[in-house]
């Protein structure tokens, strides 16, 4: 059965323990962004998200949220993961720090 909320109803929240940005839907997580912490940066290098939400535009919540959530924290944000530089090439207003 299809999930019946839309992604723009997900909640991000920073799992610091498990280093990750994390999109909960439906009262599970349906996606993550993994980070690493280095030198005042955020390192944003993996996301996922679960297939029972994929081609529903989770994906992009979570990235959004984690790009967000990095930025509130005053970090600089380095972007590794293909998926997030595609995002951020659609969305000009996340461009990364130098």
């Amino acid at each position: 059965m299809a999930p019946e909320q839309s992604p723009s109803a997900a909640t991000i929240r920073d799992n610091p323990a498990a280093r990750r940005y994390e999109g909960i839907l439906d009262g599970n997580v349906a996606g993550f962004v993994d980070y690493l912490d280095r030198r005042g940066r955020r390192i944003l290098v993996h996301t996922e998200v679960d297939p029972t939400y994929a081609g529903r535009g989770v994906g992009n919540r979570h990235v959004a949220g984690a790009l967000d959530g990095a930025r509130a924290s005053g970090l600089k944000v380095l972007i590794v993961c293909p998926f997030l530089r595609a995002f951020v090439e659609r969305h000009p207003e996340y461009q990364p720090d130098a």
